[in-house]
């Protein structure tokens, strides 16, 4: 029993069932679950959306106790390697428990402080790339149904010609409903689609070449040249074919797509664009390939025969134009040829076999040393005959570096030195290999690194890796993008591109750009290869655009994550280190991922929220009220709020009475959302773009992704607030930092800046002064949804008579509404009474307003109102028409655009 590798595990206790969150790394033996009866697992459900390769997964398991006793339910996820989670609940009574992702730092934080003060909490933090295992054990109670469910996404790899969604099931019993619903969506067509037979190994999907036949009750839909859905529902019979446990295997998904422009398919959506560089019909070039194996006594056994297997399949597959050699090593090195590489001749190909017969385990392992023996065998390969093919060292060991050059650091700087522009592809064998040496050997020399696993099928995970590396088609290849139109983009300079694989770039393109200039620089052995061309951006619109729109905006930030993270990893100065890793941080959260820089945290609120209006708010007096801060607000906290696309919302005071309106603004526009001269209270903020409502492509959306909160005089001072934290700079003073997830304060005269335990900002700039933003991020977001701020004037009694802004104009405006008094089919409406939408059920009556000389008419309706401290309820609303808004204002919409760059100002002085 046990858990072999680093197993993270908090608990939490939701409803009196306690939940263990456990992410396992790979290598980790199962855990031996006791012999108490299992709970009935009566749904498990995976559905994953597939749109250009990136893949959005979700696995949702129901079970219900029928035990006279509470037990323990077990749900886990097998996790692809490059897979991020983006979202886990737990569904209990009726209510849901939501995870949010969150800094390391401030996740930690929070479940410390919630444990400290007794209440629930729950912890997950990510590893490395390498497949891992989402575990969550829960005491249910008797006759109780629980629901777990986990959302993660990665892009899908292009291997020898094919993209593989592999996804787990394993539910440990029958289920009596039982589904896997995957759509596959891509724009330049599917030239294939194929399900193959369930997999029980950890080996890699080239290896079943031969076998064919789709599990039973498998659906293949190919709806158009783009579009194809599989569908699979076994039942209980089909799931217990194979054990009377049902189904403990990968449902596996192979597919390829169409492909005809060497340049590639370049997508462009929402200021984002992705390409997919892949071409076919190129020639192979020649390689000149060292294999080096690891032969030191841990390789004894299943291992070395496993190796001995594959090497004579490898030998068998070299090209007639390529070279090699071979490298056995452990406390020493044995080279098969001493001098150089040799042709891959039938002659040189049998002796090669024999040699590798016969190779025997012996000594310890000196990883630095046989690896610069390879590099130098190359270099004399190259000085003796040219270069006569790509250069690439193939190494294999299954354990860690124990004899020689034993320092990380140095054995870097040799590999380096020695391999020069070799490529080292490194392949972990079995659980013991230090992975993470190999992998950042490999990153550092043009490769990758890849895990082995001991089993049955080792020999072919071998030969199936060799597969993907055996033809080099291009090297050194660079996709460069025009400056003047792109911008943040991620890796384009590739040292190999292989046949049947795919190189990924993405990136943004400037607001206004009409194409997106795309040049290929590339070489073969003998030429170079130059391909421009000019793809135009007018042509976006898609009929599944409601899927495609928000998937290029995540790759993007995927991408970037994991780059700034292997940066990160490999900087050795640490203030490079610790901004990269900041960075990698921000996206994170924003794109709510779990990656090595944050943590999926869950805590349990004391008190529920009052869900409407009708049931009475907590006293604010009340000091056991706990979830309202003891600021003295009253009962209607807010005066006026900006929030969502933004809308805004109005309190007018002399009117008792809330007006709406919305503006929709361009994203990167910076608002003058306050301006108080007398008091000089200032407070802007930037909208950042969000996805259209479908149907309406040509109407822009926006939110709100950073607030200025700023006063002048002597006790100046610039609160910046972001979704990640909240920055408060005064002069003469160090600036000062909040993060956004973690209870804190910041005071000075006339000055408090505090999150609470709503993890809500409360800014209050002296009497009668204060100002709450809210911090939205979407646990179930669908594709128009982005996390956002929400400003709210929470007391504005300090503020001047003469305070501007699209808010603050309000706060002493002199405004007249006359309401009709016919009800809805007389009166104004029959005036012709101009309306943005059809009378619904939210319309109570018509009325006009007056502001000066100025009146428009305005609709009361029903709406859902953010004015009180309290969840969102329905409340009363006098709404303005879009085509009126600019009406009631005291200037033109554009006269409250500040400068564009006011917010770096800000942030920086």
């Amino acid at each position: 029993m046990g858990l072999v590798w680093e197993v993270a595990v908090t608990s939490l206790c939701v409803l009196l069932a306690c939940v263990h969150l456990v992410e396992l790394r790979a290598g980790a033996t199962r855990d031996v679950r006791s012999t108490q009866p299992q709970l009935e697992v009566t749904d498990f459900h995976v559905k994953s959306t597939v749109v250009s390769r990136y893949a959005r997964t979700t696995v949702i398991s129901t079970v219900f106790n029928r035990l006279p006793q509470a037990t323990d339910a077990t749900f886990e996820v097998d996790l692809p390697s490059t897979a991020f989670i983006s979202n886990f609940t737990i569904t209990s009574g009726g209510k849901e428990y939501v995870s949010q992702v969150k800094q390391k730092q401030a996740a930690k934080q929070i479940y410390d402080e919630a444990k400290k003060k007794g209440k629930t909490a729950g912890l997950v933090e990510s590893r490395k790339e390498v497949p891992g295992k989402f575990s969550i054990d829960v005491s249910v109670a008797p006759g109780e149904r629980l629901s777990f469910k986990l959302s993660f996404e990665q892009l899908l790899v292009r291997r020898l010609g094919r993209y593989e969604l592999a996804l787990g099931l394993r539910p440990t019993q029958p289920v009596p409903n039982l589904t896997v619903e995957v759509s596959i969506t891509e724009r330049t067509g599917i030239s294939f689609v194929r399900v193959l037979p369930l997999r029980t190994g950890q080996h890699l999907s080239n290896t079943l070449g031969a076998e064919t036949g789709s599990p039973s009750s498998t659906l293949v839909e190919q709806w158009s040249q783009q579009r194809a859905q599989v569908l699979y529902s076994p039942t209980l019979e089909q799931q217990t074919s194979s054990s009377p446990k049902g189904l403990d295997a990968d449902f596996v998904i192979e597919y390829d797509v169409i492909l005809t422009d060497l340049i590639g398919d370049v997508q462009v959506y929402d200021g984002y664009f992705v390409h997919y560089f892949a071409p076919r019909e190129l020639p192979v070039v020649p390689k000149e390939v060292i294999f080096v194996i690891d032969v030191s006594g841990s390789m004894a056994g299943g291992k070395l025969e496993q190796t001995k297997e594959a090497m004579d399949a490898i030998l068998g597959d070299l090209r007639s134009h390529d070279h090699f050699n071979i490298i056995t090593f452990s406390s020493s090195v044995h080279p098969w040829k001493h001098n150089a590489t040799v042709p891959a001749t039938a002659d040189n190909i049998r002796q090669a076999r024999a040699f590798a017969k016969k190779i025997q385990v012996r000594g310890s392992t000196d990883i630095n040393a046989a690896l610069v023996k390879a590099g130098t065998l190359l270099r004399n390969s190259s000085s003796q005959w040219g270069v006569r093919g790509v250069p690439m060292v193939i190494f294999l060991t299954d354990g860690a570096a124990n004899h020689g050059v034993t320092h990380r650091e140095t054995m870097r700087g040799n590999v380096r030195e020695a391999l020069g522009s070799a490529a080292l592809f490194g392949l972990a064998f079995g659980r013991d290999a230090d992975y993470d040496l190999l992998r950042q050997l490999s990153l550092e020399n043009r490769g990758v690194a890849r895990r082995v696993y001991s089993d049955s099928k080792a020999n072919l995970q071998l030969k199936g890796f060799y597969d993907e590396v055996a033809n080099p088609l291009l090297s050194d290849v660079q996709l460069s993008y025009s400056d003047d139109q792109a911008f943040d983009v991620t890796r384009s300079l590739f040292p190999n591109y292989f046949q049947g694989s795919e190189l990924v770039v993405a990136g943004r393109v400037h607001p206004g750009a009409r194409d997106l200039g795309v040049t290929l620089n590339a070489f073969d052995t003998k030429k170079h290869l130059t391909v421009e061309n000019n793809i135009p951006l007018s042509g976006e619109s898609s009929p599944d655009q409601e899927e495609i729109s928000g998937f290029v905006r995540r790759l993007w930030a995927y991408f970037t994550i994991k780059e700034l993270l292997l940066t990160a990893e490999n900087a050795s100065d640490p203030s490079t280190r610790a901004l990269l890793e900041q960075n990698a941080t921000r996206l994170s959260l924003k794109y709510n991922f779990v990656t090595p820089v944050t943590s999926l945290v869950v805590v349990k609120p004391d008190l529920e929220e009052v869900p409407t209006e009708e049931k009475p708010s907590p006293d604010p007096t009340d000091k056991k009220a706990k979830n309202i801060p003891q600021r003295g607000h009253s009962r209607k906290a807010f005066a006026s709020s900006a929030d969502g696309d933004p809308h805004f919302q109005v309190h007018l005071p002399k009117l008792e009475k809330n007006l709406c309106f919305t503006i929709d603004g361009h994203a990167s526009d910076v608002l003058r959302l306050l301006e108080d001269a007398e008091n000089g209270i200032t407070v802007d903020g930037r909208l950042m773009w969000a996805p259209p409502e479908v149907g309406h492509e040509d109407q822009e959306r926006t939110y709100f992704d950073q607030i200025v909160v700023s006063r002048g005089g002597p006790e100046a001072v610039v609160v910046t607030l972001t979704l990640d934290s909240v920055n408060i700079s005064q002069p003469g003073r160090p600036d000062r930092t909040l993060l956004t997830g973690a209870v804190g304060s910041v005071r000075g005269p006339d000055l408090q800046v505090s999150i609470d335990e709503q993890f809500r900002c409360w800014v209050e700039l002296g009497q009668g002064v204060s100002f709450l933003v809210l911090f939205h991020h979407y646990q179930h977001p669908d594709y128009m949804q982005l996390d956002h701020l929400g400003f709210y004037i929470a007391k504005g009694d300090g503020l001047s008579v003469g305070t501007q802004g699209l808010l603050g104009q309000f706060q002493h405006a002199d405004i007249k509404i006359t309401e009709e008094t016919g009800g809805l089919g007389t009166g104004l409406r029959h005036r012709g009474h101009r309306r943005d939408s059809a009378t619904d059920a939210s319309t109570l009556t018509f009325g006009m307003l007056q502001r000066g000389t100025a009146q428009v008419p305005v609709t009361l309706r029903r709406k859902m109102m953010k004015d009180t401290v309290r969840k969102r309820h329905t409340g009363l609303c006098w709404e303005v028409g879009k085509d009126d808004v600019e009406k009631i204002l005291a200037k033109p919409y554009r006269a409250y655009i500040r400068d564009t760059d006011v917010l770096s100002h800000h942030s920086t002085n």
